[in-house]
């Protein structure tokens, strides 16, 4: 087997459509796991990159939030043993990291599962990565407090790719 081969074998660089600048449409529940459909809309935008020869992945955000904008970053890493990835959210609201979810693709959907809490709710979290192509890309977020039996989506985000050099 070749070394590219491989590494698509093995999931190295499965997150490389995210390289680039990137508009973000943002649609939050304003108040989740309570039973609330009203959404929120704003944008954003992500400028992202390749690490670690395509194992890694680093993402800068600006979310343009009604409540007051601020900065967030991911990390992704991929196990090359296992092409499994694990995803870090950095909130800069918050000092700590969120847990991380884990997961991999499979026909172009990554699907990521984590354990965290809600308000002092133990939760499944789920990340979903869809519609990918060379100038989209959707990504959801959904919380199940009964082990992934039924889920609750709460954040939706769709990225269109915009021109320009990145600048991490």
């Amino acid at each position: 087997m070749n070394t590219t081969a491989s590494a698509a074998a093995l999931g190295l660089h499965d997150f490389a459509f995210l390289t680039g600048q990137w508009r973000v449409r943002h649609r939050k529940l304003r108040r989740r796991l309570a039973g609330d459909t009203d959404w929120m809309q704003f944008t954003g935008s992500c400028q992202a990159w390749e690490i670690l020869g395509g194992a890694g992945n680093v993402d800068d955000n600006l979310l343009e939030d009604p409540g007051g904008a601020y900065r967030a970053a991911t990390l992704r890493r991929c196990d090359p043993a296992t092409g499994t990835w694990s995803i870090w959210w950095c909130d800069a609201r918050r000092p700590q990291l969120d847990p991380p979810v884990h997961g991999r693709f499979e026909d172009g959907i990554g699907t990521f599962l984590g354990q965290d809490t809600h308000e002092g709710t133990p939760v499944t979290v789920r990340f979903v990565w869809s519609e990918i192509s060379a100038g989209h890309a959707r990504w959801e977020q959904a919380f199940s407090t009964d082990g992934g039996a039924s889920w609750e989506s709460n954040w939706v985000m769709e990225f269109e790719r915009q021109p320009g050099r990145i600048t991490p």
